[in-house]
């Protein structure tokens, strides 16, 4: 009689009393010498329980060699299993990590990170942009160069995203025809790119050709469609060519493209407010507020102009509000204390400075301003101590060794004073060109705000337009004189509109106590109901209610 044959078996067995399948693998031994591929067998419960075994024979083999070639067949299939790519899923993830690490500050585990991509996924571009961007914000021009190229030649060209980063970087270098040939490239890559028409157009703006820089951004409409920056941009060139009503009917086009663009809305005001019409620039002040309640620019030169206009209770109550929101920003509170200083309050603004170095020491501004104030209030030890501490910041910030030398030589310590250039001039480790150091407050008063007044600087003297010789296409809308008017009936119903009631505003969208918030007492954020956030205990739940009468059950 031959040895019984063993096999695996794979057993599947149901419980019919619990309800229940298992499944389990197990060693068979069959009773006869055939191979059958199943068989049942009852347990010892009995009929109530019953297993139901289907058997997997192991492979035999007739010699040695055999068994060698089919373990190496079984290896090779495992080593190439390691070779397969690996899900996109996993890209996007390790991209937000690195770029989460990137705003944290950092960036070389970030760098570690992206490299993995790379190797990882080497025919994706955005591991190369998210890597050359990060070495642009560390300075580091010649390795983000080396990246970006790198990237071009790994997707083979056809990304305009890394065209154009590259584009970036090489204006920001100065080689300017470079950047123009990788701008043209981006766009053969890819014509509706909006990003390399609106960068190209800008480089050609910024060297002085504004035809060429117009005609760039018609095209980028004209292939790419409506786009709040093209329109923005278009606007500030009509505000330098003195066309007030073209560029009107250019921000109105920015903010329909996107309502929510923030940036439009501030730019728009800023030329109402520079064309003195005030009420209207507080109107689109309003209207940059509920595009983006939460933006500190927006609160800030709100605040700036409501002071300018001598509202200085309301200004105040804005530079509060923008505080409250963005508790971690300094130069709201910088523009704040130099605020109250100037409403005769020296010793709110310095309580106020004080906040403002807590909330960043490295922001020296801070510093050089309170130094300012605290010599005009002829405390000369502590304006020394804090110019200390902005040269501790930076020691070689000219502003601060000026304005240490010339309080010196105004109180008469003018060895001091010479002695204070002096050591500047050791320090200095770079030759640069001639800075302004002029130590007004005004300098130090919003210094972001005023890279935005730059666009819309103008004299308001008798010069004419700008004659230009491009001729725009009425089909692309910005000469069209439908546009126009709807722009003009747009500013006639919003010079009548009703008035921004600002507490409401904070309570409802912003859930700000605004008694709190004008006060400066914390906290800012209105209590949450406890009975909104817990699950109501008594909600209605179905429950049949017994009649007295009948006595069935209805539903209530």
């Amino acid at each position: 009689m031959e040895a019984p044959s063993a096999c695996t078996s794979f057993s599947l067995t149901c419980n019919f009393k619990a309800g229940q399948w298992s499944r389990s693998r197990q060693l068979c031994v069959a009773p006869t010498p055939t191979r059958r591929c199943c068989h049942r067998a009852a347990t010892n419960q009995g009929a109530a329980d019953t297993s139901l075994s289907i058997r997997k024979p192991l492979p035999q083999f007739q010699n040695e060699e055999e068994e060698e070639s089919f373990q190496l067949d079984k290896e090779a299939v495992a080593s190439t299993s390691k070779f397969v790519s690996p899900l996109e899923i996993n890209l996007d993830l390790a991209l937000y990590r690195a770029k989460s690490l990137a705003r944290k500050g950092l960036c070389e585990d970030a760098r570690e990170i992206l490299s993995k991509c790379i190797r990882d996924w080497p025919d994706d571009g955005r591991p190369y942009m998210t890597l050359g961007r990060i070495l642009m914000k560390q300075a580091k021009y010649v390795e983000a160069r080396a990246v970006f190229e790198n990237g071009c030649q790994a997707t083979q060209g056809e990304n305009a995203f890394i065209w154009q980063g590259w584009a970036v970087l090489e204006r920001k270098m100065g080689n300017i025809k470079k950047a123009r040939k990788l701008f043209d490239a981006a766009i053969a890559a890819n014509k509706k790119h909006v990003a390399a028409w609106h960068g190209w157009a800008c480089l050609e703006i910024s060297e002085g050709n504004l035809n060429k820089g117009r005609d760039l951004l018609q095209k980028g409409i004209r292939y790419c469609g409506p786009n709040e920056y093209i329109f923005q941009t278009l606007a500030l060139l009509e505000v330098k060519a003195k066309r007030y009503e073209k560029a009107q009917s250019l921000f109105l086009q920015a903010t329909k493209c996107n309502p929510k663009s923030c940036a439009s809305w501030l730019a728009w005001a800023q030329l109402e407010a520079v064309q003195e019409n005030y009420l209207f620039a507080r109107c689109l002040f309003e209207k940059a507020i509920q595009a983006s309640p939460k933006n500190r620019f927006a609160w800030h030169i709100w605040a700036l102009f409501e002071a300018n206009q001598g509202e200085y209770d309301k200004a105040r109550k804005i530079f509060r509000v923008g505080h409250a929101l963005n508790p971690r920003d300094p130069v709201i509170l910088q523009s704040l204390a130099l605020f109250e200083y100037k409403c005769s309050s020296p010793t709110i603004a310095r309580e106020i400075f004080k906040q403002a170095g807590q909330v960043d020491p490295r922001h020296q501004p801070i510093w050089i301003a309170w130094g300012i104030l605290e010599e005009r209030e002829g405390n000369i030890a502590t304006a020394r101590r804090l110019f200390k501490s902005s040269l501790n910041v930076d020691s070689q910030n000219v502003a601060t060794w000026m304005s240490w030398a010339t309080m010196e030589e105004n109180q008469g310590n003018s060895v001091r004073a010479e002695e204070i250039r002096n050591l500047y001039f050791q320090q200095r480790t770079e030759v640069v060109g001639d800075a302004s150091w002029d130590v007004d407050l005004s300098g130090f008063l919003a210094p972001a705000i005023n890279r935005i007044k730059g666009f819309l600087t103008f004299d308001k003297g008798n010069e004419k337009p700008e004659s230009s010789s491009f001729q725009q296409d009425e089909g692309d809308g910005f000469n069209n004189p439908d546009v126009i008017n709807t722009s003009k009936r747009f500013l006639d119903n919003t010079k009548g509109g009703a008035s921004f009631d600002l507490d409401s505003f904070l309570r409802e969208k912003l859930s700000l106590d605004a008694s709190r918030v004008y006060s400066g007492s914390e906290p800012y954020f209105l209590k949450k109901n406890k009975n909104n956030l817990k699950r109501n205990k008594n909600k209605s739940v179905w429950k049949p209610s017994k009649t007295k009468n009948t006595g069935t059950s209805s539903v209530t």
